[in-house]
């Protein structure tokens, strides 16, 4: 089963969803179509390529799925979008995603699957704490100021971590965001200025790696919805047929 991917988001997307991906669902072999990879050079345009989510992920679907469709057709067996979903109505969101969907030639007939992280991947690390900021080298020592000042301070629910935050209309995201909570609960004082800061590019990638999907899915449901489909999918015997 062949699935190409079309992702949100910048190095945590590119470094560590394909590998979570490969990991959990053996089945598939995921081919990632988005983020663009960074061109080589002295200036790599990086607003050209990273950082695509919402409104510009669908753009930028539109661009490359028509490409990747023309160059290799016949090979996909799924078309899977994910995105951070940044405090969006889940519903409305993947409405708006199928709806571009639909209207690209050539994949009509290929099974589409719209997930989402909610608010950020970083949920998913929050979700398993105990396998992952817990276990890290990096935070060694720490993890346990690092989770009380998250749960007392921002407020961070850990058994439900996907509804942190709310929606600021105006700036089309979260008010808060989970990432930057995490980046700001690793330096809280001068003991930690010499430590390790958390770090979206570097430490989510290596966590994801780390994490039991199935402890993830208890507390995560847009995280068990995907994790369901894709492990179905993954595990058939040939590709299904039914778009939902």
């Amino acid at each position: 089963m062949v699935v190409w991917v079309f992702a949100g988001g910048g190095e945590a997307e590119v470094r560590g969803l394909i590998p979570f991906l490969e990991k959990n669902f053996p089945g598939c072999r995921f081919e990632r179509k988005t983020p663009v990879g960074k061109k080589p050079g002295p200036k790599p345009n990086k607003a050209a390529s990273y950082g695509k989510t919402g409104k510009s992920l669908i753009e930028q679907i539109k661009k490359e799925l028509p490409i990747a469709l023309k160059n290799e057709p016949n090979r996909c067996n799924l078309i899977l979008v994910f995105d951070d979903l940044d405090c969006r109505d889940p519903v409305i969101q993947r409405e708006k995603i199928w709806q571009e969907l639909l209207k690209i030639p050539g994949c009509a007939e290929i099974e589409k699957f719209v997930g989402f992280a909610a608010p950020e991947l970083e949920a998913w690390i929050i979700a398993d704490w105990d396998n992952s900021l817990a276990k890290s080298s990096a935070f060694r020592g720490r993890h346990q100021r690092m989770r009380w000042w998250l749960s007392t301070q921002k407020h961070i629910p850990f058994d439900n971590p996907e509804s942190f935050s709310e929606y600021d209309q105006q700036r089309d995201c979260c008010r808060e965001k989970l990432s930057d909570a995490l980046i700001e609960s690793s330096v809280q004082d001068e003991a930690d200025r010499n430590q390790p800061r958390f770090s979206k590019g570097l430490h989510t990638p290596l966590l994801l790696r780390e994490i039991n999907p199935h402890e993830v899915q208890r507390k995560c449901p847009l995280f068990r919805t995907m994790y369901n489909y894709l492990n179905d999918f993954c595990s058939a015997s040939s590709p299904m047929t039914n778009n939902q």
